[in-house]
């Protein structure tokens, strides 16, 4: 048996590999969104969008924005969690807010955010003496601290609201509810394990190691993820419409489900893909509701962020490229002031015509 589980997994790697799984995967789900989308915007009624826009409160607006705010300053924390448990202390927070939060944006928006978001953090962390293998550790640590915050909401969101589930994946409560639990026990067992010692922590290989945070960090990571999932799964409901009733922890579900469909199908910025699943998963409310609510929330996460993201890189590289050499070239040569240049050039001669002498 063991021998036939092993020439499997050889030929299964050998003529499939995860990575063809993977696109397979990312065709189904955007497939499926697309039929969803084609099936629920059907005979949209346009005035009725513009209404339901115009229906939201600038005051639910405003404390939607808020939130977003408050997600991404606990998004900051992903990288500077990430890079103390790798030991590069010598990189400041206002440096990790920076890479977190435009490696995150433009990386989502752009799609593909491994390479994308990896892309941008190297341009970032080289100039601190980080390697690409060190970039990818902090991929590794801020992707894993996402998976656990997402994991453990939804473990107990499908245990206490399973309904909120099976409107979008369409099975039982009971299998729900099974695999809720089945988050909550991976994640215990996870935590059982670090506890075991630190040489169990330790993954890698042939110079690519990274040791894993400890039990009680483990236990911060979690927060940073739940935290920052808590608020944007808030402004999403705080967009809603008041009727028909949703509770938050319903809404958090059928928010995490969308979002981890949207980062399975790769498509930027999850368009189309998470807007399908919360149309599936709402279909209570009415469609002009749910897609004006789905509109601002983009506006809000999604291409708001993305403009200030860009503009960040974009003054960042300039400053780079073209200020701060020309700041140099100007401190070389007495700030750059034809009469200060000359007198530093004099002053040069003097010296060296004394050293001769």
């Amino acid at each position: 048996m063991h021998r036939l589980l092993s020439a499997l997994g050889r030929g299964f790697k050998t003529y499939v590999g995860w990575k063809r799984v993977g696109v397979v995967a990312s065709i189904l789900i955007v497939g499926f969104a697309i039929y969803s989308l084609i099936h629920n915007l059907k005979g949209l009624d346009h005035n009725k969008l513009v209404t339901a826009l115009t229906n939201v409160a600038p005051s639910q607006i405003g404390l939607a924005a808020l939130c977003v705010v408050g997600a991404f300053c606990t998004l900051t924390f992903y990288d500077f969690f990430a890079l103390r448990t790798i030991g590069k202390l010598h990189v400041p927070y206002r440096i990790a807010a920076m890479s977190a939060f435009c490696s995150y944006v433009i990386g989502h928006n752009l799609g593909a955010t491994v390479f994308t978001g990896g892309a941008i953090r190297f341009r970032i962390y080289s100039d601190y003496g980080l390697s690409a293998i060190d970039v990818a550790k902090i991929c590794f640590i801020s992707g894993l601290t996402f998976w656990l915050g997402n994991l453990f909401v939804l473990g107990i969101g499908m245990i206490w609201h399973p309904a909120a589930a099976s409107a979008m994946d369409l099975l039982p409560d009971r299998i729900n509810q099974l695999i809720g639990l089945a988050c909550l026990a991976g994640i215990a067992a996870y935590f059982v394990w670090l506890a075991t010692g630190k040489k169990r922590r330790e993954l890698g290989q042939n110079g690519w190691k990274v040791v894993l945070p400890s039990a009680r960090l483990t236990l911060v990571q979690v927060l940073i993820g739940v935290v920052d999932l808590g608020f944007c799964a808030l402004a999403m409901y705080l967009l809603m419409p008041s009727e028909p009733y949703i509770d938050y922890v319903s809404l958090a579900v059928v928010f995490i489900l969308a979002t981890l469909l949207g980062f399975a199908s790769h498509a930027p910025g999850s368009l189309g893909v998470f807007d399908a699943a919360v149309l599936v998963a709402l279909p209570m409310f009415a469609r002009e509701d749910v897609i004006a609510t789905l509109l601002i929330y983009r506006v809000l996460y999604f291409l708001l962020p993305f403009g200030i993201a860009i503009s960040i890189m974009g003054v960042r590289e300039l400053w780079l490229s073209v200020v701060k050499p020309w700041q140099e070239k100007r401190a070389a040569t007495g700030n750059g002031h034809p009469i200060a240049a000359a007198t530093a050039a004099t002053v040069r001669q003097v010296a060296q015509r004394s050293q001769k002498l």
